[in-house]
């Protein structure tokens, strides 16, 4: 018995939107965060990240200013304390991480 071809594209159609019946029952499980609830979720999980970010933050600050101001020495100096900020910001991210991992 030959099965019609629109009854055949149906039956395409059904399988390719499957997904669309799975996500409907996995967002029963999910709770969905606002962008706060993540931050202080993240945050919590890990709080020298952005104690690491303020710095990175407040070096560029401070060296765009002085360069703008003409102070070669003082931005050059900010600019590697943004560069050692940024390091440690990275290590930081690395540590939780694999702190994450091993729990």
């Amino acid at each position: 018995m030959e099965v019609p071809n629109n009854m055949e594209k149906n039956s395409d159609m059904m399988n390719e939107l499957d997904w669309i019946r799975i996500r409907a029952e996995l967002s029963d499980h999910i709770k969905v965060e606002t962008f706060t609830e993540k931050m202080v979720r993240k945050t919590k999980e890990n709080p020298v990240v952005p104690l690491g970010a303020m710095a990175t933050v407040a070096a560029l600050t401070v060296g765009v200013y002085n360069f703008y101001h003409g102070n070669a020495k003082m931005s050059q100096y900010m600019m590697r304390a943004r560069v050692g900020a940024q390091a440690f910001t990275i290590f930081a991210m690395v540590a939780g991480f694999m702190l994450t991992v091993k729990e």
